[in-house]
């Protein structure tokens, strides 16, 4: 048995140590937000937030996930969050919207440790994250606007 603490609620799952977090939020738990892309750490599609640290949940045995871990499911309670989430929508970021959970989760997560990040830094901290689309600019003009940075972009 795993006890996962994913959005504030234990799930205590019988599933085998080794079994990516992944699988275990969207297969056991049913939280669908996180997707697959590659299982490989290298699109990050599957990015949570494990004690609000984005990490790679394709990669990341349930065994290694202790403490709180955050999923796409509760970004709309999030300060931060929420505040990335209606900027994608403001600018209309998402064409297919298949990475942008993890696209979302990686930018609350560099907004959280570096609220004011400039340019080159969004660049970086968004570089695992692929979007299929190209939607890049959009991506860090919403990055900017929830920076403060609008004018900037």
């Amino acid at each position: 048995m795993v006890t996962l603490n994913i959005n504030g609620e234990q799930h205590e799952l019988d599933v085998p140590d080794n079994m990516p977090l992944l699988w275990a939020i969207r297969d056991v738990v049913g939280m669908k937000g996180t997707k697959f892309g590659c299982g490989v750490s290298q699109c990050g599609a599957c990015t949570v937030h494990l004690n609000g640290t984005a990490i790679r949940s394709c990669v990341t045995p349930v065994s290694a996930a202790k403490g709180e871990i955050t999923t796409i499911e509760a970004m709309a309670e999030d300060p931060v969050g929420s505040k990335v989430q209606q900027a994608w929508l403001d600018l209309g970021v998402a064409q297919c919207g298949y990475c942008q959970g993890g696209q979302i989760m990686n930018a609350t997560a560099l907004l959280k440790r570096t609220p004011n990040p400039d340019t080159s830094e969004i660049v970086d901290a968004m570089a695992g994250n692929l979007c299929r689309c190209g939607t890049y600019n959009r991506i860090l003009a919403a990055i900017e606007r929830v920076a403060g940075k609008e004018d900037q972009a």
